[in-house]
Formats: structure tokens, C-alpha cells, sequence
């Protein structure tokens, strides 16, 4: 019978990073220096209401960097990943990579 140690380490990914517009959202910004916000929209398939609130999130844990810009009379948005977010991120996909090798092996032993 297979330990329920995985099962506990899947519990405690960070739900924050877990969640699918967040995780999205983050390996989106991880790939590139910064996006802006409609871009950002655009890629993840999100509402402005439904992404400004994950961005909101995000933020609030420092995970990601919100900058504001006036240019022709209009407000710009552009986003980027802070360092903390690259690493929570990181760890996250680390989390995922371990897990999935040790469900290869539930099985064994059955």
C-alpha cells in the first residue's frame, strides 16, 4: 500500500502559486521581463475583473510587481515577476516534479 505522504505533500502546494489563473499567470511573467496587462489578458484568456483580482493576490504576497504609467492620455499597466514569485514559482514546479516521480511508483508493490 502506498505511503499517504504524497497525498499530504499534494495538501500542502501552495494554493496560492496551485491555482490555475495564478499559475498562468506567473508562467506567463516568468517568461518574459514584464507584460502589460491587456497583453497579460489576452494570453491567459481572463476577464480585466477576474485578473485584476488574481494580479491583486499576487501582489499582496509580493509575488508579482504592478507598475502604473500615464502615455497619451491613458493609464498602462505592466506586470513582472519579483524574485520571491520566481521562487515560489520555482519551488512550485519542483513540488509537481517530485510528486509526479513518486506517483510513478504507487503502484509497486500492489
Amino acid at each position: 500500500m502506498p505511503s499517504q505522504a504524497p497525498f499530504i505533500e499534494i495538501a500542502a502546494l501552495d494554493r496560492l502559486v496551485h491555482e490555475p489563473a495564478r499559475l498562468a499567470i506567473l508562467a506567463a511573467l516568468a517568461a518574459c521581463r514584464r507584460a502589460d496587462f491587456v497583453y497579460l489578458q489576452r494570453l491567459t484568456g481572463l476577464s480585466k475583473g477576474n485578473l485584476a483580482s488574481h494580479l491583486a493576490k499576487l501582489d499582496a504576497a509580493q509575488y508579482v510587481s504592478i507598475e502604473k504609467h500615464k502615455a497619451r492620455g491613458r493609464m498602462l499597466t505592466f506586470l513582472s515577476l519579483t524574485p520571491a514569485g520566481r521562487d515560489a514559482l520555482e519551488a512550485h514546479w519542483a513540488s509537481l516534479a517530485t510528486l509526479r516521480d513518486e506517483a510513478r511508483t504507487w503502484g509497486d508493490g500492489v
